[in-house]
């Protein structure tokens, strides 16, 4: 009885370790670029970058900027609707913002907005891996406060 809880412990523990090394680096992504509608290429998770994108002026600009640009919509405000939209894009080659997509949201009133502010950005400066420029997913949470 002992020796199969161990067993089942030791096999838990080495599935919840190797996960994460299990996880795709990189990943075919179908990209909607300027230049084209549908170009299936490899996307980096930023983690396995070796210079990950940045927002122009960094993460202190990339904050002005959000703060900028947010629109409160009025019935989200009026409904007091808050919260945090997590939001998943891709940083191109050429540094545009594209793929944008709600991870996780609170209302579609905020997530919309969350949307166009990304969809807004100026170009980022581009990941590498190995000296090149490669397509890297990000993560961005777009909080809404009242």
């Amino acid at each position: 009885m002992i020796s199969g809880v161990k067993n089942i412990i030791f096999l838990s523990l080495f599935v919840a370790f190797s996960l994460p090394t299990a996880w795709p680096q990189v990943s075919k992504v179908n990209i909607e670029t300027r230049h084209s509608h549908d170009c299936y290429v490899d996307v980096y998770e930023y983690d396995y970058v070796d210079v990950p994108p940045q927002f122009p002026g960094g993460d202190r600009a990339l904050f002005n900027y959000i703060n900028k640009t947010r629109v409160y919509p009025y019935e989200a405000y009026k409904r007091r609707i808050h919260g945090r939209v997590l939001c998943s894009f891709i940083v191109d080659t050429d540094g545009s913002v594209c793929n944008i997509s709600v991870i996780k949201g609170v209302n579609p009133l905020l997530d919309s907005e969350a949307v166009r502010i990304i969809r807004e950005m100026p170009e980022w400066k581009v990941g590498k891996k190995n000296g090149c420029a490669v397509p890297v997913r990000c993560f961005l949470p777009i909080p809404f406060r009242l």
